[in-house]
C-alpha cells in the first residue's frame, strides 16, 4: 500500500484528527529542541515538520507512547542535520574552492581548481566518481547505495578508495593537494 493511499485511509478512519492534536500539542517544543542543537530556527522548523511527517507515516506509533517518540526522533534528526553540516564544512575545506571568491585572482583559482577537479572525476571509473559525487551532495550512505545500487554496508568502503584514486590521480597530475 503507498503512503499516499496510507493517508487517505488515516484521514477516513479519523486518524487526522487525533494527528492534529498531537501536532498542536507537541510541535513549538520539538521545533525548539531542534533548534537548541541546530542553532538554525528556520531549519529547525523544516526539521519538526519532517518529524511530524514520519509520524504520520506511522498511525502505529500515536497509539503508543508519541511525545517520547517524537522528541527521540528530534533529537535524531537534529544530530543527523549537525553530522550532514559536519561532512560539508569538511569537503569545504578540502576542497575550498566549494567557497564564493571575493577577488578576480580568487575566482581565477577556483575555476580553475574546478576545473582540475572535473578533469580528475573524469579520469577515473564511473562508479569512483559518482560516489564521491553524491557523498559531495551531502548523501547518506544508505541513499547512495539505493541511488547505486549497492550493499550498504559497503558504501564506507567504497568512498574510502575512490577517495584514494582522487587523491592518488590528482596528485600525479597538478602535484598538490
Amino acid at each position: 500500500m503507498s503512503a499516499l493511499s496510507n493517508a487517505a485511509g488515516r484521514i477516513a478512519g479519523g486518524a487526522a484528527g487525533e494527528f492534529e492534536a498531537v501536532f498542536h500539542q507537541h510541535y513549538e517544543r520539538v521545533a525548539r529542541t531542534i533548534a537548541r542543537m541546530v542553532q538554525d530556527p528556520a531549519r529547525a522548523e523544516e526539521l519538526a515538520v519532517e518529524v511530524f511527517w514520519k509520524l504520520w507515516r506511522k498511525p502505529a506509533v500515536l497509539s503508543g507512547e508519541v511525545g517520547g517518540w517524537l522528541y527521540r526522533s528530534a533529537v535524531r534528526a537534529a544530530l543527523y542535520e549537525l553530522r550532514r553540516e559536519a561532512r560539508r564544512a569538511t569537503y569545504h575545506r578540502l576542497f575550498p574552492f566549494l567557497g564564493t571568491p571575493s577577488t578576480p585572482e580568487e575566482s581565477h583559482a577556483a575555476n580553475e581548481e574546478r576545473e582540475h577537479v572535473r578533469r580528475v572525476l573524469t579520469s577515473m571509473s564511473a562508479r569512483h566518481a559518482e560516489l564521491l559525487l553524491l557523498r559531495g551532495e551531502g548523501l547518506s550512505y544508505q541513499a547512495i547505495a539505493e541511488a547505486l545500487g549497492l550493499n550498504p554496508a559497503s558504501v564506507g568502503t567504497l568512498l574510502s578508495r575512490a577517495q584514494r584514486v582522487f587523491r592518488k590521480e590528482y596528485l600525479k597530475r597538478y602535484g598538490r593537494p
